[in-house]
């Protein structure tokens, strides 16, 4: 467990984020690669407004610390009854985290510069949960998925009352917020309520996610 907890915890993050940034400055396209290993272009896209850039953002800041929470579960519970239900919910995150760095890249958006941190932090929330059981490890997940939810709807409000709407980043918005409904509803049906401490550990980790998200919002 300890071993699994050090190479969780000192999983760089990916530098090829940063190169797409510096990329974007020539105007050409970006090359990404795989994890096999192979080369693949993504085209750039015009510019976007600056909703879509906010929007681009946070969001790839938060499926970053979602892919990281689950990490952490996954490292403490993996071997254990739980560990099929999360490394599913986990995968589902990973391609979340996979989506946002091609918008990213597509869309020439700087992501927020808390991505280290968030890396560090959100590894830390799932394992430390985890530590404490399988029900407080749900009970984090609910609150989580409880304002990533609330987050996504807002989202979805903004898109669809802004003048020319986006109407791909809108269905992917809609499929992710789903799918993290899907990740509550499981956390609820697998005790997370009966937690010890449940109503104060959730509201701590809810304030916490909202505070990331307004900053990644703007840094």
């Amino acid at each position: 467990m300890n071993g699994m907890l050090r190479r969780g915890l000192s999983r760089p993050e990916p530098r090829l984020l940063s190169k797409r940034y510096l990329s974007s400055a020539t105007g050409g396209g970006s090359a990404g690669t795989t994890e096999g290993g192979s080369s693949e272009t993504t085209p750039l896209r015009p510019r976007p407004n600056a909703l879509t850039d906010e929007i681009i953002r946070v969001d790839h800041a938060g499926e970053l610390g979602a892919d990281r929470i689950y990490a952490g579960q996954m490292a403490i519970l993996g071997n254990g009854p739980l560990g099929k239900t999360i490394g599913h919910m986990w995968e589902q995150e990973k391609e979340h985290r996979k989506q946002f760095e091609q918008l990213i890249q597509q869309h020439r958006v700087r992501p927020t510069i808390m991505t280290p941190i968030w890396n560090v932090a959100g590894f830390v929330l799932g394992a430390g949960t985890a530590l404490m059981g399988e029900k407080a490890a749900m009970a984090c997940t609910v609150a989580v998925e409880t304002v990533i939810v609330e987050h996504y709807n807002d989202q979805l409000r903004q898109i669809m009352e802004a003048p020319n709407p986006d109407k791909e980043l809108l269905a992917t918005i809609t499929k992710f917020r789903d799918e993290e409904q899907e990740h509550h509803d499981t956390g609820i049906d697998h005790g997370a309520e009966q937690a010890p401490f449940y109503q104060a550990m959730t509201e701590v980790i809810k304030f916490g996610c909202k505070t990331a998200i307004a900053i990644s919002k703007k840094i």
